[in-house]
This record gives structure tokens, C-alpha cells and sequence, in this order.
């Protein structure tokens, strides 16, 4: 049985998964379509940015964030004063370091859906009336739709195990920001921890499983509902 410490890691572990995966996508779905379906100057510089979170070291990742969105930032200072709205050392602030670190996998993912979307269907649509918004919304978003789940899941899978840019910028806080990965790390470092860090391991194992299988099933089944093989 989980302690209620353990049990309080995983819920907010959850809680930040499902709410960095929703953060991520609308911006995903605008960033995928203009690498998949525009050309402008720069568009190389702007894929590398969008992807530097997959090569970068997270703490890296971790330390940007805190000198652009820590309270003594002018961002951060902004986002306080406006909004009362502070990121660091915060369960908001771990929602961002997980979108951040999950958001390439998800534009990715459906980028390459999008590539995978016959134009002619688009240019069908148009040529009987359709306008450009309603021809994305009845049948380019529907072909997209397999990338979409995959790509949400997959971000949800690496919001969950994300470490180094939360212990950087949210820090480790219990109740606050202790996700689970985090929950073992501080597992390590108590002296007889192993035990808790055993059982945390395993949960976030049979976790990250569990979202890769998920992953796969909607895609098989959105790809059925598409009538493709």
C-alpha cells in the first residue's frame, strides 16, 4: 500500500500530466501546422527552438525558464504584479516545465499526421463551398485525429516522468511540486528509503507503460474509425 505521502506524489503527478498535455494542445496544433504547412524565413531556426527541449539538457531547460519566468524576471515580475499569477516553486510552475519538456513530442506527432493528410481532400472540400476554416474542421482535423491522441499521450507519458527542469525551476516542495520522480529522488537521499523509492519506481513504471499502450490503441482505433488499415 502507498503511503499518503506517496499517494499525494502520485496524484499530482497526474494532475500535471493532464494539465501540461491541455496547456500543449493548442499550441501544438498551430506550431504543427506552420512547420507542415507554411514556408517563411527563419522556419529552420524556428524547428530547431520547438525541438531543442528533446537535445537540451532538462536543466537547462529548467534555468531558462527560471530567469525568464522567476519573480525577480521581468516576465515573471509581470505575470505577478498583472495577474498575481507565480510560476516558481509552484504547482502552476511544474505544469510549465512539463509542457515545455513534453511539447516537441506532441508537435511532432502531429505534424506528421498532418503530412500524412491527402490536400486533395482539402481542395475537394473548398471547390464545394467550403471555407477554409470549415475544410480543417470536417476533414483536415478528423485525418489528423490519430496524431492528435498519440501525440497527447506521449506528452502526458513525459509529463510524468519529467525531473530536471522541475527540481530546477519549481524546485522540490512537498505537497507542492514533489511529483514522482522527484518523490524518489527524495526517496534516495532518506536514509531506509529504498523500499519507497522501490514501490515509486514500479508505479511509474507499470504508468509509463500503461500511457505507451494507450497511445497505441487510439491510434489503432482512430485509425479504424478512418476507414484506413
Amino acid at each position: 500500500m502507498l503511503s499518503a505521502l506517496e499517494t499525494e506524489a502520485l496524484l499530482l503527478s497526474l494532475k500535471v500530466g493532464l494539465a501540461s498535455t491541455a496547456l500543449c494542445l493548442p499550441f501544438a496544433l498551430v506550431t504543427a501546422w506552420l512547420l507542415a504547412r507554411t514556408r517563411f524565413p527563419g522556419r529552420a531556426l524556428f524547428d530547431g527552438i520547438v525541438h531543442a527541449p528533446l537535445v537540451l539538457p532538462p536543466v537547462v531547460i529548467g534555468y531558462l525558464l527560471l530567469i525568464s519566468l522567476g519573480t525577480r524576471a521581468p516576465l515573471g515580475a509581470w505575470l505577478k504584479q498583472t495577474f498575481g499569477l507565480q510560476l516558481i516553486f509552484t504547482t502552476q510552475g511544474v505544469v510549465v516545465a512539463a509542457a515545455v519538456m513534453s511539447f516537441p513530442l506532441m508537435v511532432r506527432a502531429i505534424r506528421l499526421s498532418l503530412e500524412a493528410v491527402d490536400r486533395g481532400l482539402e481542395l475537394a472540400a473548398r471547390t464545394l463551398g467550403a471555407t477554409r476554416l470549415d475544410a480543417f474542421c470536417s476533414v483536415t482535423l478528423p485525418l489528423m485525429l490519430p496524431g492528435i491522441l498519440s501525440g497527447s499521450m506521449m506528452a502526458f507519458a513525459a509529463s510524468l516522468g519529467e525531473f530536471g527542469a522541475t527540481i530546477t525551476f519549481a524546485s522540490n516542495i512537498e505537497g507542492e511540486t514533489r511529483t514522482l520522480p522527484l518523490a524518489i529522488y527524495t526517496a534516495t537521499q532518506t536514509p531506509d528509503g529504498d523500499a519507497v523509492a522501490l514501490r515509486l519506481v514500479g508505479l511509474s513504471m507499470a504508468l509509463a507503460i500503461g500511457a505507451i499502450a494507450t497511445s497505441e490503441w487510439l491510434h489503432r482505433r482512430a485509425q479504424h474509425w478512418l476507414g484506413r488499415p
